[in-house]
């Protein structure tokens, strides 16, 4: 598979830059990949499409506020921060993208806060993704945390041009999450309004969480045209017993096993055991999945619209077949559907 095959065009007008007002109304498509029929829905007629003991599996990380914009020492030069991970919690360090990156080097100071109230100190200048910086700061880690928090906000897709608002921190966040880490929504899952999810409860589907912490590996350029050459960032995915009993019982009874979002195929296909069932797992992962591609666990998916080139289309052309996805997506703009994190979801079945 080359890159160039997963070109199409996108209007700019189709990225979505605001959720829908309520979230399981967002339009829905879904592609049916034994037939190659598509059907045109609302998100939350997914219910016609599972029964009792079918089962979805959702990631409930929690997104942070990962973007902070502070100064650099003596120039006063506008800088962009970009938490990736917490590196060491006793010593305050920290993964870090900067931009620009040209103008920072080791032992350079930054200034966060209308009152430079949080300084960092540039102590490695090398690591693959960037910067580590150390937060110089005596209190707590709590109270650190809080503080780093207060100054950042939320790390919306570059490809949404618009501030951020105070409705992102709501809706740029699962109903689910539960465990911070990630600095990038698992957008299928944004669909799934609790009153949806108490539908499909009555109606006897089965939910397991895992967690995998989303990361900016998702929206990195892909800049090899033969993809066996391309290298994802490492995500940290933890799927515990329960988890695996629940999914497990599901495949055992034919039960569809319904993977919601990018991130929860990805984590499943990295945990799969030779006889196509999942295993417990506390680690990481840099799976990449493109067509084509023989799964083991879901047997159907929930995505978003991708746009052209990304990591995350090529994994639902692996899923639901690189000519009937492809064409999928350009129905979709011929419909004028929403595009990316904010936008309307696929259900491949």
């Amino acid at each position: 598979m080359k890159l160039s095959t997963f070109k199409f065009n996108l209007p700019q007008d189709l990225i979505a830059q605001h959720p829908v007002a309520n979230r399981d109304e967002s339009r829905l498509m879904v592609v049916h990949r034994k037939t190659g029929e598509i059907e045109h829905k609302i998100f939350k007629d997914i219910l016609q499409y599972f029964d009792e003991n079918d089962t979805f599996i959702f990631n409930d990380t929690q997104v942070f506020p990962a973007r902070l914009f502070g100064n650099k020492e003596k120039t006063g030069a506008k800088i962009e921060v970009f938490l990736l991970r917490e590196l060491n919690e006793e010593l305050r360090l920290w993964d870090v993208l900067v931009d620009p990156a040209r103008k920072i080097r080791i032992g350079n100071k930054l200034y966060f806060g209308e009152d430079d109230s949080m300084v960092a100190e540039v102590i490695d200048n090398t690591t693959s993704r960037g910067r580590t910086l150390r937060f110089l700061y005596d209190g707590p880690h709590d109270e650190f945390k809080s503080s780093l928090y207060v100054l950042g906000e939320v790390p919306l897709p570059d490809y949404i041009t618009r501030p951020v608002e105070p409705e992102d921190t709501e809706r740029y966040q699962t109903i689910f999450a539960k465990h911070e880490g990630a600095v990038m929504a698992p957008a299928a899952g944004l669909h799934f309004s609790r009153e949806l999810m108490k539908r499909l409860e009555i109606k006897g589907c089965e939910f397991a969480f895992i967690t995998v912490h989303s990361g900016l590996g998702n929206f990195r350029d892909i800049d090899v045209e033969d993809l066996t050459k391309h290298k994802m960032d490492s995500e940290q995915v933890i799927i515990d017993s329960e988890v695996v009993k629940i999914v497990n019982q599901a495949k055992d009874k034919n039960r569809q096993v319904c993977a919601v979002g990018a991130s929860v195929l990805r984590a499943t296909e990295a945990t799969v055991t030779t006889g196509g069932h999942l295993k417990e797992f506390d680690g990481w992962t840099n799976k990449f999945i493109f067509p084509p591609y023989d799964f083991s666990v879901a047997t159907s998916i929930i995505t978003n619209f991708h746009l052209p080139f990304s990591s995350m289309l090529m994994q639902a052309a692996a899923f639901g077949g690189f000519d009937l996805i492809m064409d999928a997506s350009k129905q979709a703009v011929a419909e004028k559907y929403r595009f990316g994190a904010y936008g309307d979801a696929m259900l491949i079945i």
